[in-house]
């Protein structure tokens, strides 16, 4: 069972997987058979989307998303879209010409989008979770075993982990320690066996211990995720953003990173890294602050009363 499988149907929702290949930007012998494995999923999505019967189908990108919103039109239902990051990704950029409402979190993706669908875009900022903005102190102190004697810092790599911000975090632990406690969250299978330090914990990834955690954090390390910035910020947060490189990615991490640097006054750290220009920016973070007077919405409401405009 993946992890999206066991989320959801956690909840008591129903589940059903669709095949759709992946999306590839360089040549690949795979891209000519996830074309046919991208059309079985069309088929499949007919299906699905014919048994459960949805009034509308809400969709928030990525590749496995377009057979869905292709099969909804073919069945003319209602298709509402979100895009979380500034700059689309591809599979939404084609999504956007037959979707019956495009959600946005950014004025600024507008520049992204093409002007004969306009009309049909919404700037609704991005949904986040009620529960995240009110963490306990206490129960972070508690749930990491850290003290109130040094100032937090919470290290986000990203679901997936970041191999790269997980090394440059241990090379740098010696010196860190010094002055800060460490809360790491190194991502799935990336946990640093046999390995302990005084002021260090290290989990592979937080979900409802995380705003508890965020509580006790005066300083937030993270990559460039749209979902976790509009956390932060609506926290008003101390954040010092490292995102992916356009070598390891299509930029939308730096695109978001250079927005949210401009409004909330955060720290921005690029390119190739070394251990002591880490420590001296993590030093500079931290006596920041970020800009209070700015409005950062939420979208969730916004968006449910869009989908809900279709019952």
């Amino acid at each position: 069972m993946g992890p999206e499988k066991a989320a959801i149907e956690g909840l008591g929702i129903k589940y059903a997987a669709v095949s759709s290949g992946k999306m590839r930007r360089y040549f690949s012998w795979q891209n000519f058979l996830d074309f046919f494995r991208f059309l079985i999923g069309i088929y499949q999505a007919k299906k699905v989307l014919k048994k459960f019967g949805p009034k509308v189908v809400f969709s928030k990108g990525g590749f496995v998303s377009l057979p869905v919103t292709l099969a909804a039109k073919k069945l003319k239902i209602p298709v509402v879209l979100h895009e979380s990051d500034v700059s689309p990704g591809l599979a939404n950029k084609w999504a956007m010409k037959t979707a019956d409402k495009i959600c946005v979190s950014f004025e600024e993706t507008k520049k992204y989008i093409a002007p004969n669908v306009m009309r049909r875009v919404v700037v609704t900022g991005n949904p986040v979770r009620e529960s995240i903005l009110h963490g306990d102190r206490a129960r972070g102190y508690s749930f990491t075993g850290l003290t109130h004697k040094k100032p937090v810092i919470l290290i986000i790599g990203g679901s997936l982990g970041a191999m790269q911000l997980n090394e440059l975090v241990w090379n740098s632990l010696d010196k860190l320690l010094n002055k800060f406690q460490i809360v790491h969250l190194t991502g799935r299978g990336n946990l640093k066996k046999d390995f302990s330090k005084k002021g260090y914990v290290q989990f592979e990834y937080l979900d409802k211990e995380l705003k508890d955690v965020y509580a006790i954090s005066d300083l937030i390390v993270s990559r460039g995720g749209a979902n976790v910035l509009f956390e932060l910020a609506m926290l008003g947060k101390k954040v010092l953003i490292i995102p992916l490189s356009h070598r390891a990615s299509r930029g939308d991490q730096f695109d978001n990173a250079e927005v949210f640097v401009r409004k909330m006054g955060w720290g921005l750290l690029a390119g190739d890294i070394e251990k002591d220009e880490f420590i001296k920016i993590i030093d500079k973070a931290i006596k920041e602050h970020p800009h209070k007077d700015v409005t950062i919405k939420n979208g969730a409401k916004r968006i449910a009363e869009l989908i809900l405009s279709y019952k």
